[in-house]
């Protein structure tokens, strides 16, 4: 039987969740860790696919729109792009399964300048997990433009994490009220 289904763990790197993260959620952010491995864990368990669209930047990149708003951040080949914790644990064990695999992004969707939604096509995936961080930046864009391309999506609360309570809040309300997207735990 052919899985419709992906998860994506979206941007859970050091820079955004260590304490010393250049744009960290901190606290909160590390303390969704176990909820996005145990997921991660059923979803290769069940032949379903998991997918980590994890932003990359160059440093004062001239033509970035990020460069003007925020320090510089998950530079390729630094510690701050490193999946945090035990997430890196994680990959680094499932990396060589065919449904896992990590993907670059450049801009706050993991759908803007990528191939994404034609891979997931290929693949009959019509349902979209987003856990990972932010909450109401990275995984809100995404959230918008699996909306826009008529993917059904699930968020797990549980799952993401905002650099403010009142960010998460706001997103987790907009994707029910606005996107029709499911909240789960």
């Amino acid at each position: 039987m052919t899985s419709h289904t992906a998860l994506l763990i979206i941007d859970y790197t050091n820079d955004f969740v260590a304490d010393k993260g250049a744009l960290s959620c901190g606290k909160a952010g590390q303390a969704i860790e176990p909820n996005i491995i145990s997921l991660a864990d059923t979803f290769v368990k069940n032949g379903d696919w998991v997918i980590l669209p994890t932003d990359v930047h160059k440093p004062n990149d001239p033509y970035h729109p990020e460069t003007k708003l925020f320090p510089p951040h998950n530079v390729r080949n630094t510690w701050g792009r490193e999946f945090y914790d035990g997430l890196k644990d994680w990959f680094n064990a499932n990396k060589n399964e065919d449904k896992v695999y990590m993907y670059d992004k450049t801009r706050y969707s993991a759908f803007a300048g990528t191939d994404l939604d034609i891979r997931l096509r290929e693949r009959h995936i019509d349902t979209l997990h987003l856990v990972g961080v932010c909450t109401d930046i990275c995984v809100l864009h995404t959230a918008v433009d699996a909306y826009n391309l008529n993917y059904n999506i699930v968020v797990h609360q549980n799952g993401v994490a905002g650099l403010t309570p009142e960010g998460k809040k706001w997103a987790l309300n907009h994707f029910k009220a606005v996107l029709g997207a499911t909240v789960t735990d």
